[in-house]
């Protein structure tokens, strides 16, 4: 079910354990409990909740979901591989540019708060340095880099969280995660994470699954999805030790947690968070304290585990201490609103015949320019109905084509709303 409480839950949830996290990222364990006691940091340092760039990174995933809406992409939903490396690119410019940007693609990359460097991985950063130079961005086909970083698994909760209850299935969603850290992150063990963390947080929140179910499932979708990749057997093997050791009486969580790794590269980061996840599921505060009192990246690690119980418990069940003073609170909230609400959803729920269309109408009068040939239309028309492979007939296309013309003519001249030019071609909801 598409709960609202499950998406702030996650975001917040996120944002709170990598805030957490953060005052202690490069400490030592010695320094972390010489500094805040025996049970380690417990709440936010000096009172204040301070971000780092993984829950930036994560806000630019969401708006970059949102820049990739059926409205601008027509549906295609390969295209969105595309649009969240503009909005990365985006990111990149609040880290080495001033503000105000100019001409970003999304709509946050206006938010001054964003323009602080919090520890920024220098992966992501030369990798979006090469976009922006070349315009070519990693892909699980194409890498650009062999990192197998977890800057790329700690990012991507909100693409799980975006496709529950849409028309697109689980495997398409865990593959646009890969894809999502594959824009920075070449290594197979910084891409297979992140698509294990979206198909644990769609089952949570889409099926309301137990926490061990959907991380079961999310190890044999991985494994369904990328059979033939060299380190597929190691990623399983470090998610099997994490679930094995939940459930060890003799391992306390520190010592369960330097068994697992540091966190420093994806698999490590992901078992770490779902081994605290598992052990303390319906315990949001133990989770995050345990999954960030260590001494490795502990931000990652904290925002993972914070994003999986976030969307596992909702909103309402984390503890005030950790919503009071979060940095950047109300702003994430209203992104989880967006992706929640997303006004354009819509075409993805109703006849295939009619609902590219109608995306592709949008974008097409947005960008529409006076003296733009009816020939200049079809042509692009053509080619992306046929690259989206919607199962038109050719006559149909044309059938479209012509009349869609007309009216994008008119909604261009008139001004008219998107869905008013939906509704002159079929049964579009209103």
């Amino acid at each position: 079910m598409r709960s609202l409480d499950k998406f702030k839950g996650c975001m917040i949830g996120g944002a709170a354990g990598d805030a957490l996290g953060y005052a202690v990222e490069f400490l030592k364990e010695d320094s972390i409990f010489q500094k805040f006691g025996p049970a380690g940091i417990t709440e936010y340092e000096n009172g204040r909740g301070l971000i780092s760039d993984d829950t930036q990174l994560t806000l630019f995933t969401a708006a970059g979901l949102l820049l990739g809406t059926p409205e601008y992409s027509a549906g295609v939903f390969e295209g969105y591989p595309y649009f969240l490396a503009l909005s990365y690119k985006d990111w990149y410019g609040t880290q080495t540019g001033e503000y105000p940007p100019k001409r970003p693609s999304v709509k946050l990359a206006n938010l001054p708060e964003l323009y602080s460097r919090r520890a920024p991985g220098n992966t992501c950063l030369s990798a979006l340095e090469y976009f922006g130079r070349t315009g070519r961005y990693g892909s699980v086909s194409g890498r650009v880099n062999h990192s197998k970083g977890c800057g790329g698994v700690m990012r991507v909760a909100p693409i799980g969280l975006y496709f529950c209850d849409s028309p697109f299935s689980a495997d398409e969603s865990d593959r646009l995660g890969a894809e999502a850290a594959a824009v920075t992150h070449g290594h197979s063990l910084g891409f297979m994470p992140a698509a294990v963390l979206c198909h644990i947080i769609r089952r949570l929140v889409e099926d309301d699954a137990p926490l061990f179910e959907a991380v079961r499932d999310s190890l044999a979708a991985v494994a369904r999805l990328y059979p033939s990749i060299f380190h597929l057997p190691h990623l399983l093997n470090r998610m099997e030790k994490a679930i094995s050791l939940v459930s060890d009486p003799g391992t306390e969580d520190l010592e369960g947690i330097r068994i697992l790794g540091e966190g420093w590269v994806g698999d490590e980061a992901l078992a770490v968070a779902v081994f605290c996840a598992l052990r303390h599921q319906n315990d949001f505060e133990a989770a995050v304290r345990a999954a960030v009192n260590h001494g490795g990246d502990s931000d990652s690690t904290g925002a993972i585990c914070g994003s999986i119980l976030g969307a596992k418990l909702g909103y309402d069940a984390i503890p005030e201490k950790f919503k009071t003073n979060l940095e950047l609170h109300d702003q994430i909230i209203r992104l989880a609103e967006e992706l929640w609400r997303d006004e354009n959803r819509y075409l993805w729920q109703h006849n295939v015949d009619i609902a590219p269309d109608c995306g592709l109408f949008a974008a097409y009068r947005r960008y529409f320019v006076p003296g733009q040939t009816y020939a200049d239309y079809k042509r692009d028309v053509h080619k992306i109905l046929l690259l989206g492979d919607w199962h038109f007939t050719p006559e149909q296309v044309v059938t479209r084509m012509d009349l869609s013309a007309e009216l994008i003519r008119e909604g261009y001249d008139e001004k008219i709303a998107a869905d008013d030019v939906a509704a002159e071609i079929g049964d579009a909801p209103r």
